[in-house]
Formats: C-alpha cells, structure tokens, sequence
C-alpha cells in the first residue's frame, strides 16, 4: 500500500469532491422577487429532514482521511532523515495559498462590479462564496501535526485513535453534565443547548481523529470486507443512536456553539467518520482491482490534481449561474420543498451551476497552465511560521466576513503570506 500513485486514494478523493460540489450547490436556495434575487436560503433550514442527508454529504473527515494516509509514508522517511517537517508544510501552505490569492482576487473584481450593477446577485451570496474556505483551514491545521500522529501511531497504534475519541467524549461530557438517567437519554440535547466556548477544543480532538485513522489504515491497522461492513453498521448504528440521545440530525452548519454537530464537533459527528471509514476499507479490494484494471490511475491522478482549483472556484459558478438564472426567469425559485416543482427547480439550478463552472474552470486551467508552476518554499523559520499565520488569518477573515468585505481584507493577507512562504530569492 506504499506505492504514492495507488489510484485507489485518488479516486476517493474525486468522489468526495464530487460529493462536496454538488451538496454545495444542492444546499443553496435561490429566493427571487419581482424578478431579482434577494436572498439565498440553506436547504437545511427550509427542510430539516435534509439534515439525514448530511451522513453522505459531510465528507471532509474522509479528505483528511484520506490526505494523511498517503501523505504518511513520506513524512515518517523525512522524520528519519532529519529533514524539518515545516519545509514540507510551508510546501502545502504555499501550494494552498497561490489559487487562493487568485480566487479572492476575482472576487475583490466582483465586489468591485457589485457597486456598479443593479442585479444585486453578489449580495445574497456574499457568504456562500467564502463558506467553504473552512475546509482549508481544518487541513493546514492538521497537516501541521502530521509529524506527531505519524509518531504516535507508530508508538501506540489504534490506542492512540482511542485517545482521542475519549477526549471528545470528556469534552461532551462535561459540556452536559448527566446526573441521572433522564439526563443521559437527553445527552444530545444538552450537549447543544447553549455555547461551552471551551467545547471549541474538539476542533482539535475531531479532525486529528481521521488523520491518525488514515495513518493506522495505510499501516495496514484494519483492513477486510468484514471489518469495513462492520464500521459502516456501526457508524450508522452510531448516527441512529445519536439522533435518538438529542443531537441533530445535521452533520454541516447549525448555530455556532449551540445547535450543532460541526461548530464545535460532537460525538455524533463520529459516526459518520465511522461510515465512511468502513466504505473505504469495505470496497478498498475491488475498487483498487478495477481501477488497476482498466489502467484509471492516471485519469484520477489527474483529477486530484486539479481538485483544488474545482473546490475553490466551484461556488463562483453560483454567481453567474443565479444571474443568468433570473434574467431567463428560469424556476430556480421554486418555493420550499414539498411544493409542486421544487425538485425540478433544484434540478435547473444545479443545471445552471454545473454549466457555469465549465467556463470558470477552463479559464482558471489556462492561467495555472501559464504561470509559473514549480515555485520553491521558504526554509527560514521566520518566514515558514510568519507566513502560516497570516495565511490562516487571511482565509479565516475571508471565512467570516464573506466576500464582502472578506475578500478585500483577505486578498492582502493571503498575498503577503503567498510570498513570505517562497524562497527569498523567488519572492
């Protein structure tokens, strides 16, 4: 399983974008009147049973998965060589930082035309066309760790998964505070009633977990169709049981700190961890043969290589496709669901989006194509860590405020960290 170009890890992670791309737009609700678009809802929040479909949808844990398995192998070699783990960081840092510096710049553009305009489209997406910058920010987090859950796996094995559970676990716990069985039938319920801030350290506890699964899986911890047919029923025993105990159904958004699985993470979130970890292990065998077989692994390879690209600038696709989708007063406003017609809009839309990324990426393909593609790293400590933090101030702003005004105060930020992270002499 050490062999870098297995396609098995690449066609998992096209998989999961796909899956990514099309919940995003999925999830986004068109709200036009007279006319013109005025607000965009969340599907969530006009259907909660869509929270049920988040199970599938909330596929970042797989990402990180995924990402620390194959990068594992090589940081363990480097470990033994000596070599500074931050060279290779401030390598995905910079490698993060560049696409991004060109997306907020297009979007600076936008706001800049939004002054100009009567359309009033960028308003009511302002945040949807930075939400999603979060999943850069869980995975330069990681990363950075990479080092020590390589370590501790090799030290402890799945003991050291185990102690992570337990401490999110201790995090709800104490967030609850059970005293008597009435309680403990209600555990989720109370785990989300109000906002522990310090309930915010299982971020950490959280996303390290798949990193340090994706290590022990690709040191060959687990491995077989039973022991992947088991994770699956059990993660999905684990997601029943968790609904049931009070948390919420939904896997992605909710109210920060209270209502919610993500902001911070619960245990319920774990289960669909274990799902999608026992999928990956259950159709590992024969999904590897097939893509052996039929000789795939350079189409996937060359799909993760431009996955990246896909997932920042597949939202941008939501700008066009909301104009072009008022102006031809197409139904992508097709009221709440159980509405006559909200499928079909659903279907026009995600239509209308799936069309207007095709321009979007042919025009982002031909402006990596033709610019300078292999830009080397800083070294210097000063610059590694300086230019990480800034890089992550700069998505975290853009995060927040939307494009509007995040873009504007991200652009800089993103940009300066672009260059302190090169080498001196390229920057």
């Amino acid at each position: 399983m050490s062999d870098a170009r297995d396609p098995y890890p690449d066609a998992l992670r096209a998989v999961a974008l796909l899956i990514v791309v099309l919940g995003h737009w999925v999830a986004t609700l068109p709200r036009i009147e007279n006319g013109m678009l005025v607000e965009t809802g969340h599907i969530l929040d006009a259907w909660p049973p869509a929270g049920y479909f988040t199970w599938i949808v909330q596929v970042v844990p797989l990402f990180i998965f995924v990402s620390a398995a194959v990068s594992s192998e090589g940081v363990w070699e480097r470990y033994r060589a000596g070599d500074p783990h931050s060279h290779w960081w401030a390598t995905r840092a910079l490698g993060l930082a560049r696409p991004t510096v060109t997306y907020l710049a297009v979007l600076s553009v936008f706001v800049g035309i939004s002054f100009f305009t009567r359309d009033g489209v960028l308003g009511p997406l302002n945040h949807s066309l930075t939400v999603h910058l979060w999943f850069l920010l869980i995975l330069l987090g990681v990363q950075l760790v990479l080092p020590l859950s390589v370590w501790a796996d090799r030290r402890f094995g799945l003991w050291s998964a185990a102690a992570l559970i337990a401490a999110i676990a201790v995090v709800d716990l104490l967030r609850s505070r059970p005293a008597a069985l009435e309680e403990w039938l209600i555990l989720g319920r109370l785990v989300t009633a109000e906002h522990d801030y310090f309930a915010w350290i299982n971020t950490l506890f959280f996303w390290l977990l798949p990193q340090q699964l994706g290590i022990a899986w690709w040191n060959g911890r687990f491995s077989g169709r039973r022991t992947g047919a088991a994770l699956m029923l059990f993660g999905l025993a684990w997601l029943l049981a968790a609904v049931a105990l009070g948390y919420p159904p939904s896997m992605v958004n909710g109210d920060a700190g209270g209502d919610t699985n993500l902001l911070p993470p619960t245990l319920a979130l774990l289960g669909v961890m274990w799902f999608q970890v026992g999928l990956v292990v259950l159709f590992e065998a024969p999904v590897r043969r097939f893509l052996q077989r039929q000789h795939l692994g350079r189409w996937m390879a060359m799909i993760g290589a431009f996955g990246l690209q896909l997932y920042l600038w597949h939202k941008l696709a939501e700008l066009p496709a909301a104009w072009l989708g008022q102006r031809l007063g197409w139904p992508i406003d097709a009221g709440m669901p159980g509405e006559p017609g909200f499928w079909i809009g659903r279907l026009e839309w995600i239509g209308l989006c799936a069309l207007m990324v095709v321009p979007v990426m042919i025009v982002v393909l031909l402006f990596e194509r033709y610019r300078k593609q292999h830009v080397a790293p800083a070294t210097g400590t000063y610059r590694i860590v300086s230019g990480g933090t800034v890089l992550l101030l700069g998505l975290g702003v853009s995060l927040g405020l939307g494009a509007l005004p995040g873009a504007l105060i991200g652009l800089p930020l993103v940009a300066l960290a672009a260059w302190l992270l090169r080498s001196p002499r390229q920057a």
